[in-house]
């Protein structure tokens, strides 16, 4: 639990019309290289958020090793009921085969607890779109809108004070950015410290799609939200 608290924040909000996940990277630095994050795959570091399967996205806080094993696990279990069934897994039964895993290794003398909290916002055609949240202890719980990681309870606060049960995706992505910003430890909010990802329907086809979004995109957001960090060189010219 001490790992979860001082990992970088993640924040899940659930709106009418899908879910909004976004996460602070807390391993940044300028020899880093990062051009793989920038061009390839879904984008993102691979660090906080990862695609679990094409209707789950999964967000960690903890030791990122463990968390890496539990994905792994997790992307399994998804393809084995996809094998099994003909359907994706159902985002609860995602949850409960993870916190059986995790439950079982609080069980028995020898064996460390994953030190490691998800968040899995979800859709399914049973209940619509879902977030989950769950701890190193297999408990699990649904939310409207959550924090994991450093200053959750702050975010909890916020959350708590701006959510709305009718709000629409857009409006979801900007309380998170928002929140964000107030409860990040870091002054500024760039791409480079943080991730995000929204889980919502395609109007045609009524099939779930995942978006992890690549730094420029996240970029684009903040200044839409007018959240972008300034220009160093153009404050130092203004004053």
């Amino acid at each position: 639990m001490e790992a979860i608290s001082h990992a970088g924040t993640v924040l899940g909000v659930l709106a009418t019309d899908g879910v909004v996940l976004a996460a602070e990277k807390k391993v940044t630095g300028k020899l880093l290289d990062l051009s793989e994050a920038k061009e390839g795959g879904y984008g993102g570091s691979g660090e906080k958020i990862f695609l679990l399967n094409s209707n789950v996205i999964g967000g960690v806080a903890g030791i990122t090793a463990d968390a890496n094993s539990l994905v792994n696990y997790a992307r399994s279990a998804a393809q084995q009921h996809l094998l099994r069934y003909n359907e994706d897994i159902p985002v609860e039964l995602l949850a409960q085969r993870l916190c059986n895993l995790k439950q079982g290794y609080t069980q028995f003398g020898g064996l460390r607890p994953f030190g490691v909290s998800l968040l899995y916002a979800g859709y399914d055609p049973h209940y619509q779109f879902q977030l989950y949240h769950s701890d190193p202890s297999g408990n699990y719980s649904g939310w409207k809108a959550t924090c994991i990681g450093a200053n959750n309870g702050t975010a909890q606060s916020l959350l708590k004070q701006e959510y709305k049960d009718d709000i629409t995706v857009d409006e979801a992505i900007g309380l998170v950015m928002r929140t964000m910003s107030k409860t990040m430890d870091s002054t500024t909010l760039g791409s480079e410290k943080l991730e995000f990802a929204a889980l919502t329907v395609d109007p045609v086809t009524k099939e779930p799609r995942a978006k992890i979004y690549r730094p420029a995109e996240i970029d684009a957001l903040l200044v839409k939200h007018d959240l972008a960090k300034k220009d160093e060189d153009t404050e130092m010219k203004a004053a």
